[in-house]
């Protein structure tokens, strides 16, 4: 895993690369939190969907919950960026259709669309 610092209105970002899926579930979640806050010195994660487990798309694993949970405990804010349209299940769109409402979460189709939502 490596991390790319972005800065954008006064605000840092990590954006995460890799190779591999980085967030299998919530310890895996928070190990990339605390790096970037570690590494770069921010909250702010900006990941590519491919990264994160297939799983936290499916809403009745419980893991998306679990995962956004841990971040908001621990003051991180995540943006995930990628291609969601096709997924057809209403729960999953509606869930993303409210955490782009919200402060803490985010889903949208491109990395400069992700570091927009967090440093606006």
């Amino acid at each position: 895993m490596e991390i790319k610092k972005i800065e954008k209105n006064s605000v840092i970002c990590a954006v995460i690369q890799s190779a591999d899926v980085v967030i299998a579930d919530p310890q895996s979640a928070l190990d990339v939190l605390m790096t970037a806050k570690y590494e770069v010195g921010t909250k702010n994660i900006v990941i590519d969907k491919t990264l994160v487990a297939e799983d936290f798309f499916i809403l009745s694993t419980g893991l998306a919950g679990e995962i956004l949970q841990k971040y908001v405990n621990y003051g991180g804010r995540i943006a995930i960026f990628g291609d969601f349209s096709h997924y057809t299940s209403k729960p999953l769109r509606d869930f993303i259709y409210e955490s782009n409402k919200g402060k803490n979460a985010f889903f949208v189709a491109t990395e400069n669309e992700a570091v927009n939502m967090l440093t606006r």
